[in-house]
């Protein structure tokens, strides 16, 4: 048989019954501290967002090249696996991921490392977590506009 024949490409099922409604915001958050994450995953709750929480990189990129779609991908300062700048580069290397914006926090001052891995946002821990809804809300509404 020829390696080729066949389409890996699954469709997508759009059932109405189990869509989640178009306001509902979905975040990949990868972070293994569990007190910082837990912090975080409660604000993000408490706007009504699906927060999907994994603490290591390997588990992360395994979720991103899949099929559910998220909003953003926010990084923590501690990620098992790679650092959390080679996650957001590879991230980006997907091609159905190079738009999503990321967000970064981190108690350390990686600022400038996380522009040059291609971070959309940067928030210091913990002076800047209240600005996270806000930073989220920005970005969704800047990619939009650059659809």
């Amino acid at each position: 048989s020829h390696l080729f024949s066949k389409s890996r490409k699954t469709k997508r099922k759009t059932t109405p019954t189990n869509r989640l409604p178009s306001s509902q915001i979905s975040i990949l958050f990868v972070e293994d501290e569990k007190p910082a994450a837990d912090q975080i995953g409660e604000l993000l709750k408490a706007e009504n967002w699906r927060v999907e929480w994994c603490t290591d990189a390997d588990t992360a990129l395994r979720m991103l090249t899949g099929d559910e779609h998220y909003d953003v991908l926010l990084i923590g300062n501690t990620v098992s696996g790679l650092s959390a700048f080679e996650l957001a580069e590879r991230a980006r290397k997907i091609t159905h991921r190079r738009r999503t914006p990321i967000i970064m926090m981190s108690a350390n001052d990686f600022e400038k490392y996380a522009w040059r891995a291609g971070m959309d946002a940067f928030l210091k821990q913990p002076q800047q977590v209240s600005e996270l809804t806000s930073t989220v809300n920005r970005l969704l509404r800047e990619g939009s506009r650059n659809r």
